[in-house]
């Protein structure tokens, strides 16, 4: 079980300490909601969360399966609904994963890609938008 201890800054803004290792994640509300932007909103760390856990997945999927991938990079759009309640109503992936050049391991890497657990973890309601370009 992981452990984290969030104070509120004020400014709309909060610290995140992860207990295990104190690594620090500041947030801030988006400018779209009252707040600075001045860095990752909760809602961006749900989106670019979704994106990590996928590469997470596939990394372990590829040692397990002794599947070389040279490089691997994603993009991540997040998109919030218009009505009430606010919420992340569409997220926009596009993973790219250099070095993979067999089906069978392309198969393998993209089931485990679309069951990450942050991706089954989100309410239905969340639109995901996977593309996975392998080169």
């Amino acid at each position: 079980m992981s452990k984290f201890v969030i104070n509120y800054c004020g400014d709309l803004s909060t610290e995140i300490t992860h207990i295990d290792s104190n690594s620090i994640i500041l947030t801030d509300a988006p400018k779209d909601n009252n707040g600075l932007g001045r860095t990752f909103s909760p809602t961006d760390l749900v989106s670019s969360s979704l994106a990590s856990c996928m590469m997470t997945i596939a990394g372990i999927a590829a040692k397990t399966n002794k599947i070389k991938i040279d490089e691997m990079n994603a993009e991540v759009e997040k998109k919030m609904s218009e009505t009430y309640p606010r919420m992340i109503s569409d997220v926009y992936i596009n993973l790219k994963i250099h070095g993979v050049y067999e089906d069978k391991s392309k198969i393998i890497l993209k089931r485990v890609i679309e069951k990450c657990p942050v991706h089954q973890s989100l309410n239905s309601k969340v639109s995901v938008h996977l593309n996975i370009d392998f080169k």
